[in-house]
């Protein structure tokens, strides 16, 4: 495992710092978004959008990779981070933040594809426990973008120039990753076959998590969390995100991934429970630890299923981003219309739902 790592440090480092870096970009959309409301005088359902935009920008990224993914490298990618972020720091309007979380979240999308497989393949038989440990560190940036917005005076505009920085930075040094991935031999003849029923479990679950992560802060808030708090909740959530991540480069080579997914639905569901009736900050940190199996656990599953063709990463993403698009898109709206928990209450119902579903495809998943 050692001469591995040395063999692939430059992807390992450069990957690393890009998850963080996609971690911190993204959590930034909760904590922002009742500030955007204020600022551009919006509704908190408008400014929901942003995170629409974002999954929406997603989508376009995996989409091109699907033709052009064997032109882009991961400097490319962290360039249109970069971009974004800038965007979404010059405060020059709702129309500019909006193309600002589209260009964020092209880059976001395209990153998912170019070094997941990469991690998978380099490391051989611990690529499971790799690619877990790589999505582990979205959650560092993810827990200190909070922070840092709060310190920042939840002024949005300074903290996307902060995270704008940063990614510019990176894009310096990004080069060190190698460049566009050529076709391994065979894969251009392969046959495409996509696993319809895994690739349903990843939209509803990236949709939960994208839901959560990006209105979640607004939910605590109706809970009755101030402004503030609901952000350093979101920082904790993170941190369990994180170390769920952590926990799961251990244990991923060990148990099925598919009986991990499974338990992660479970557990989310008991946690939304949890928000809704006892208490919602607390629970919300819990639902952390569980969102953050989600990916990684779904991903292997459906790659163990699907195969290698040059394909199958894109259309893992792209089912994930269906869902992390469509569901804040279907639940911003009625958000203040739910209720002081109504948000908990719907996520533990979906979750549960999912998770009794999960039981009973259980040994056909694993198989």
């Amino acid at each position: 495992m050692r001469e591995l790592i040395k063999t692939n440090a430059a992807l390992l480092s450069i990957g690393v710092l890009t998850f963080i870096l996609m971690g911190a970009g993204q959590s930034l959309y909760g904590p922002a978004l009742p500030a955007y409301a204020r600022f551009y005088d919006l509704s908190l359902g408008t400014a929901g959008l942003l995170v629409s935009a974002h999954w929406i920008g997603c989508a376009f990224g995996v989409g091109a990779m699907f033709v052009w993914g064997r032109f882009v490298t991961p400097r490319v990618v962290v360039v249109l981070m970069a971009l974004g972020a800038a965007l979404l720091a010059t405060g020059a309007g709702w129309s500019v933040a909006l193309l600002g979380g589209l260009v964020f979240g092209a880059g976001y999308g395209a990153a998912t594809v170019v070094f997941n497989p990469r991690m998978l393949r380099a490391f051989g038989p611990r690529g499971p426990a790799m690619v877990s440990l790589l999505n582990a560190t979205f959650g560092i940036g993810a827990i200190g973008a909070p922070l840092v917005f709060v310190a920042l005076g939840n002024d949005p505009v300074m903290a996307f120039a902060v995270c704008a920085a940063l990614a510019a930075a990176l894009a310096l040094a990004a080069g060190a990753a190698g460049g566009a991935e050529a076709v391994l031999p065979g894969q251009n003849t392969m046959a495409f076959a996509p696993h319809w029923p895994m690739l349903a479990f990843a939209l509803i679950a990236i949709g939960i998590e994208a839901s959560v992560i990006g209105l979640g802060p607004a939910a605590l808030i109706k809970a009755g969390e101030s402004e503030t708090h609901a952000a350093q909740w979101l920082s904790a959530f993170f941190l369990a995100f994180l170390a769920a991540r952590v926990s799961l480069s251990f244990v991923a080579h060990v148990l099925p991934s598919f009986t991990l997914f499974t338990l992660a639905m479970a557990g989310a569901s008991l946690s939304c429970l949890g928000a809704a009736g006892v208490a919602a900050g607390p629970c919300f940190v819990a639902l952390g630890f569980f969102a953050g199996m989600f990916f990684p656990t779904g991903y292997v599953t459906a790659s163990h299923k699907m195969g290698d063709h040059p394909w199958v990463a894109p259309a893992i993403i792209s089912a994930g981003l269906a869902g992390g698009i469509a569901f804040p898109l279907l639940v911003s709206p009625f958000l203040a219309g739910l209720g002081t928990h109504g948000f908990f209450w719907l996520g533990g119902g979906v979750t549960a739902a999912l998770t009794l579903l999960a039981l009973a495809n259980l040994r056909a998943m694993n198989r």
